[in-house]
């Protein structure tokens, strides 16, 4: 039957299968795990074992097979392939061979056989053996094991009862069958590649055409597509992409490192491109390579030196000059887009530019597993769990975190290592499991890259440590957690999310700790910025430092911003300040930011002030901090829920009153009740040390009580900070805030002035 191939999902990716859909399989009289021979155009031919296709497969004849097995049979993704029931014997013995690097002391053979069980091999393959350990383990690497012997001759398969030898000869020195990479060419396939399947049609449709079938082409009477832009974050596989491609299309690969080609002698550096180029067209068809574009190829206005200017002119010729190119594609990969010669970003030069951005929770799912594919993971290990709380993280971050769960197993089975010896022992090896402790000590360690410099460990707060405040936490998760929770409802209602949060009050009052928590609740990456930390003494630095809070949030969605302070940047514009016009610019940039041209998706914006009256206007209409929330003084029955948080950990003595205390603490706030609870601790330890021996105090610890008189002592000493005249300041603020936005009575109601 001819089947056409297609690329395997990733996490099964390794393992010798081909997908094959029912009805196919029913008229080649197949079964699951049945072997079947795949015949390429050429001599090439692959055994492979037979796995049910995947539901959106069904009735398309469809085979899809990985990498691998491509390379074996010598087909491409598109291809035709003749595929016929096989065969195939029982291997009574199998002699591998391991590589020369790797030593290890007792028998293997056990290890060996469980990964490869049910797999087809031949004598003088390549397998990829995932050890998960020793000098080329990191994760999602393999060892490449040869195979130098099998009994029966020919195509066979591994059981449970094939004995399994280890040759003597190192691998390197066997002669290659299938499977190995050829010179010159990347080994990496497209299912090394997670969460970019939308990006890798682009490219293919844009490389693979053109070089597989340029008939296509000439009977559309169209030139190919010369070149591929990949832009995006640092890390999130544009350069994994390039290779995967000049892998699978078996084209020549020519790779220029952008510092590398510059030299101090004059026309040096246009030659070593010009020689890049020849050698691609002599090698035709072929894919040259371009990491760093902006490197070498930045806008030539800003351009320092004449040299860099001239590299660029050449760049431009060499991909749209006099001379025909033939079939070379240029691909060049940057994350600085902008910073990029604008002559290069036009149609015939870089015919496409492919933003490959930060991947959404499926994307990290298959990055997931391509990391781990290889690795000893125990049962308890939930990749989609991690998948969800990695927000922000790239591909490079998510290998990261892979690499360091395996070192935390590493370590655990460190102690038992004899490192003076030059061989493993490999019963250790069988040992070795990636739990899910080890990914939860991992995932402490990793931020995500692109949020480094501005990157805030997520508060460790939850709604359970604010006491009372129940109606401003409603209104907060109404805000910010609802829309990411229920993306659903919001679209079925024709709703958007609000964009920020005001939260004002008198000081001491928890608006900073309600932020914290609405950040940890919320799942999401959070950004804190202290208001005066963005103004800067230089023209435009303090904007773009707002320009780029609100770049980095955007790439790194879901993202909480977080404002302290704000009415220190956000001052109302034009009241005569002597800041040189800084602070109104800044305000200015807040506003487009907030709701300009760009969408703010999924991005949300806390501010907290204890000064809402000197805000900006402009920043407090709908559509900008739209929900007012005040913080107010807490009352009886809301002090006696803060003392509760404050007093859950503290040994109290038998009879203490929180409603006493509350009923005691008229015009106290939070901050105020904290102090009065550490107050009262400290004159129970103070009491507790003047009148014990030194050396009984370890043992009549246990006994220390904080008591009613302790509580009375810290209320002397600790007065309350909101007075009777700063809670009618804020009445009044809020009442002008009331009477200075006219409004339907329902938006009146929508919004939170208590």
């Amino acid at each position: 039957m001819k089947l056409t191939v297609r690329p395997l999902k990733q996490k099964d990716a390794g393992r010798g299968l081909a997908a094959i859909d029912r009805s196919s399989m029913s008229e080649l009289g197949l079964e699951n795990g049945d072997y079947i021979l795949i015949e390429g155009n050429g001599e090439d031919r692959a055994v492979a074992r037979v796995w049910p296709g995947y539901p959106e497969d069904e009735g398309r004849g469809v085979i899809r097979i990985d990498g691998r097995i491509r390379q074996e049979a010598g087909v491409g993704i598109d291809d035709r392939v003749t595929v016929e029931k096989a065969d195939v014997k029982q291997a009574s013995s199998v002699s591998v061979a391991l590589p020369q690097n790797l030593r290890i002391r007792g028998d293997i053979g056990p290890l060996v056989r469980d990964k490869l069980s049910g797999q087809a091999v031949t004598e003088g393959q390549t397998v990829p053996f995932s050890l998960s350990f020793g000098p080329m383990a990191s994760s999602g690497q393999s060892v490449p094991l040869k195979i130098a012997s099998t009994s029966p001759k020919g195509t066979v398969v591994i059981t449970d009862s094939t004995e399994i030898q280890i040759s003597e000869t190192p691998a390197e020195q066997i002669s290659a069958g299938g499977g190995a990479g050829q010179e010159g060419i990347p080994n990496v396939t497209y299912e090394d590649i997670g969460g970019l399947d939308s990006e890798l049609d682009q490219v293919r449709e844009m490389i693979e055409l053109p070089m597989r079938h340029p008939e296509l082409f000439q009977q559309l009477g169209i030139e190919p597509p010369k070149g591929v832009l990949l832009h995006g974050p640092p890390g999130t596989g544009k350069t994994l992409m390039a290779k995967a491609v000049a892998n699978e299309i078996d084209a020549h690969f020519q790779t220029i490192s952008g510092p590398e080609i510059m030299s101090k002698y004059y026309g040096e550096s246009e030659e070593k491109l010009r020689e890049v180029f020849e050698e691609a067209e002599e090698n035709a068809p072929a894919i040259v390579f371009v990491d760093e574009l902006d490197s070498i190829a930045a806008k030539r206005e800003d351009a320092g030196g004449d040299v860099e200017r001239r590299v660029v002119a050449q760049l431009l010729s060499l991909m749209d000059g006099l001379e025909e190119r033939g079939r070379v594609t240029v691909i060049a990969a940057t994350n600085r887009v902008d910073a990029i010669d604008p002559a290069l970003r036009r149609g015939g030069r870089f015919d496409r530019e492919i933003e490959i951005g930060v991947p959404d929770k499926d994307g990290r799912t298959e990055i997931l597993q391509v990391h781990t594919r290889g690795m000893p993971l125990s049962d308890s290990v939930d990749l989609d769990q991690y998948a969800e709380n990695t927000h922000g993280f790239v591909g490079a971050d998510l290998e990261s975190l892979t690499k360091e769960a395996a070192m935390n197993a590493l370590r655990r089975i460190r102690p038992e290592l004899d490192l003076e010896q030059e061989e493993i022992d490999a019963e250790v090896l069988e040992r070795l499991r990636v739990t899910e402790k080890d990914f939860k000590e991992a995932l402490k360690g990793i931020t995500p890259s692109a949020l480094r410099e501005v990157f805030v460990e997520v508060p460790n707060v939850t709604w359970n440590d604010v006491g009372g405040l129940m109606q401003t936490k409603d209104r907060l998760q109404e805000t910010i957690q609802w829309p990411l929770d229920y993306p659903e409802v919001f679209q079925a209602m024709d709703m958007e999310a609000a964009k920020g949060v005001l939260m004002y009050g008198p000081p001491g009052t928890g608006k900073t700790l309600l932020a914290k928590a609405v950040a940890n609740e919320a799942q999401s990456n959070f950004i804190s910025i202290k208001g005066p930390e963005l103004l800067n003494k230089y023209v435009g630095e303090s904007e773009k430092g707002v320009r780029e809070v609100f770049e980095k949030a955007r790439s790194n969605a879901p993202t909480v911003i977080f404002f302290d302070e704000i009415d220190s940047i956000a001052t109302e514009r034009g009241s005569g300040q002597m800041d040189s016009g800084v602070g109104e610019r800044v305000v200015s940039q807040l506003l487009t930011e907030l709701d300009g041209l760009e969408e703010l998706e999924d991005v949300v914006v806390i501010a907290t002030t204890n000064r809402p009256d000197l805000i900006d206007t402009a920043l407090l209409r709908p559509g900008r901090l739209d929900r007012h929330i005040h913080v107010p003084v807490p009352d009886e029955e809301a002090r006696k829920k803060i003392f509760e948080v404050h007093t859950r950990d503290k040994p109290l003595a038998e009879g203490i009153d929180l409603e006493w205390l509350a009923s005691e603490t008229e015009g106290y706030v939070g901050a105020d009740i904290e102090a009065v609870c550490r107050e009262a601790s400290m004159a129970a330890t103070r009491e507790f040390i003047e009148t014990v021996d030194p050396e009984d105090i370890g043992e009549a610890v246990g006994n220390v009580r904080v008591s009613e008189a302790h509580f009375e002592q810290a209320l002397e000493e600790v007065p309350p900070s909101v007075t009777q005249e700063t809670r009618e300041r804020y009445e009044e603020i809020e009442s002008q805030f009331q009477s200075s936005e006219p409004q339907p009575k329902e938006e009146q109601v929508g919004r939170t002035f208590q």
